[in-house]
């Protein structure tokens, strides 16, 4: 793995770095299938009147938090 990252400039520091990055978009992969398949066999007319609601909710929320 060293050898890989130092082929592509990177430091030996970068190793945790590049590792954290893969799990996240790892979790981020399987959070996305899991969704999926729990919404499989939901009208797609739900799943969109469910995302606009959030969106109105995140939208109308206080600015500037977390």
């Amino acid at each position: 793995m060293r050898s890989f990252l130092a082929r592509r400039g990177m430091k030996k520091g970068d190793l945790s770095k590049f590792i954290e990055e893969a799990v996240r978009w790892r979790v981020f992969d399987q959070t996305v299938a899991e969704t999926k398949a729990r919404n499989a066999g939901m009208p797609a007319t739900d799943i969109d009147s469910a995302m606009d609601e959030a969106l109105r909710a995140v939208r109308a929320g206080p600015r500037g938090t977390t």
